[in-house]
């Protein structure tokens, strides 16, 4: 059985500040029919073919999963991981991360398994963003 794509949904705070960081700090495409306020609903972007990122208002996202109460910001349940080619690769994307709002988590270095850097999104979700170290 396959599933394509699978869709990971996370909770924010504000549709603007996240569909913003999401376009131009990781350069992401948004699928879907653009809303009253300029903003595809839902709000989806495409990370590459097998998988989607949906964004849901935090209000929305307990709805969603059945009241299930949403996790305070920062309470991280699961790290998002990028692999990229290199190591300047690594560094780029932190880089236009914290331009676009992110909160540089851990600065990109060596590491034992890889080049590896952490940084936040605007609503305390951790990505990974990591590069084989001998690339």
């Amino acid at each position: 059985m396959t599933f394509a794509p699978v869709i990971i949904s996370l909770p924010i705070a504000d549709r603007p500040t996240s569909h913003r960081f999401y376009r131009d700090g990781l350069g992401l495409d948004t699928v879907g029919e653009v809303a009253d306020d300029g903003i595809p609903e839902p709000l989806q972007f495409v990370v590459n073919d097998g998988l989607r990122l949906m964004l849901i208002p935090t209000g929305g996202f307990g709805w969603v999963i059945g009241r299930h109460e949403v996790a305070a910001r920062g309470q991280s349940e699961c790290v998002l991981s990028l692999s990229v080619a290199s190591p300047a690769d690594a560094d780029a994307i932190v880089e236009r991360a914290r331009a676009a709002g992110a909160e540089v988590v851990s600065e990109p270095v060596a590491q034992p398994w890889g080049y590896t850097g952490v940084f936040a999104d605007p609503d305390g979700h951790l990505w990974m963003v990591s590069a084989d170290s001998e690339s």
